[in-house]
């Protein structure tokens, strides 16, 4: 499964490649142009997909490894990184995922 998120005003670019064989361990390889990010993806290398995809947000550790890393709080990374994970282990079908901001500028 790869996911390529275009986090907003900021232009980083992420690719995340997420793969699983057991419907439980997923493989992350994520690359990132942006520092904080480049953290998450050196210390978020596995997860166990059911624990994560089924868990409470505050018990995530998607989420607690990017509340230690990420500067901006609506990144939309951490999120991104879970539906690959989701997708990767067969709970989802891999599908886009899509914020339109409209309106006045």
């Amino acid at each position: 499964m790869k996911v390529r998120v275009d986090s907003g005003v900021c232009r980083f670019i992420t690719n995340i490649t997420a793969s699983c064989e057991d419907m439980q361990n997923v493989t992350l390889d994520i690359e990132s142009q942006c520092p904080h990010i480049q953290k998450i993806g050196e210390q978020l290398k596995q997860v166990d997909a059911y624990k994560e995809i089924f868990s409470k947000l505050n018990n995530s550790i998607v989420y607690t490894i990017a509340a230690h890393n990420i500067a901006h709080i609506a990144c939309p990374v951490p999120s991104a990184i879970l539906k690959a994970v989701e997708a990767a282990a067969g709970f989802a079908l891999p599908r886009d995922v899509h914020i339109s901001m409209y309106g006045e500028e």
